[in-house]
């Protein structure tokens, strides 16, 4: 299975880097389009790359990636693009957590290979929602699969604003299979529900993981899908957001609702255990976490 499938491993992983080239080319260019509104006179903002590595017990290359972040732009005041391709082995308690979910041989080979990118954008502007979002291939020896998603997260809702972003996201899903939006926005709102406040963190969106119905170019065809339909949901709604006027009140509402991103992401995502219990570059996996929030 490990022959078989190097080529498709390669395909993934360039598909990964080609998005993040095309998402941070399309942020930087927010950056420069903004030229009336709030903060329209303040320098546009640029992402700052940073080389990440994995490395295995003795040291040797386990895999890397890039860092992307993007700090007090005129329109993002915080924004990672991150991609990784990494491998090696399981640590005990992610091997556990994967036997658990019936991953097939895991228990007796805890050998891994995962690529991927994800994304989390904090803005400056109260009334431009934060978003979230990232696809990934994982393989072992017994299995593979694809999982991601993209979900949104206003402070400050507009109906509008979510409408578009769930059409953007229903389109890509049925152009693959009828049933899949409906099932994957079911499992959004379950998966980004922050319990021990009794509400969701956002307006939801679609996610998917353990992805494998024996298909690999369908799944692989869907998870690009996924990917590319990422711009369009997101960008028009910060076009038409981030000239509009916020008062203190925004800010304070806008904060508070940072504070529970950083609850969920710190306490529930299932992507920030993995990266931290795999040896991940920690700054990396905890690029999601806010520039500046509020709890009370």
């Amino acid at each position: 299975m490990t022959d078989d499938f190097d080529a498709r491993k390669a395909q993934a992983s360039q598909w990964f880097s080609d998005l993040r080239d095309r998402i941070v080319g399309a942020f930087e260019g927010l950056e420069d389009s903004h030229s009336e509104g709030p903060l329209s006179d303040a320098a546009p903002g640029r992402f700052e790359v940073t080389p990440t590595r994995r490395e295995g017990p003795a040291g040797e290359d386990h895999g890397g990636g890039k860092m992307s972040v993007m700090r007090e732009g005129r329109v993002f005041e915080k924004v990672g693009v991150n991609i990784s391709t990494v491998w090696g082995e399981l640590g005990t308690r992610a091997q556990a957590s994967m036997t658990a979910r019936g991953v097939p041989g895991m228990a007796e080979d805890p050998r891994f290979w995962a690529a991927g990118i994800s994304l989390v954008a904090h803005m400056q502007n109260p009334h431009c929602p934060a978003v979230h979002m990232n696809t990934r291939m994982f393989w072992t020896p017994g299995a593979w699969w694809f999982g991601g998603g993209a979900d949104l997260n206003p402070c400050l809702e507009y109906d509008d604003d979510t409408a578009h972003f769930h059409g953007a996201l229903k389109s890509a899903c049925d152009a693959h299979d009828g049933d899949y939006y409906a099932r994957f926005k079911s499992w959004a709102d379950e998966y980004f529900f922050i319990p021990h406040r009794g509400r969701a963190r956002g307006v939801g969106g679609i996610f998917y993981d353990d992805l494998n119905t024996g298909d690999w170019e369908a799944d692989f065809a869907f998870t690009q899908a996924v990917g590319a339909a990422f711009l369009p949901a997101f960008q028009p709604l910060i076009e038409a957001r981030r000239v509009q006027e916020w008062t203190e009140a925004d800010r304070e509402a806008q904060l508070r609702h940072r504070g529970l991103y950083a609850e969920y992401n710190l306490v529930y995502d299932r992507g920030t255990k993995f990266g931290l219990e795999t040896g991940h570059n920690a700054d990396a996996v905890l690029m999601s976490l806010p520039p500046v929030a509020k709890w009370y």
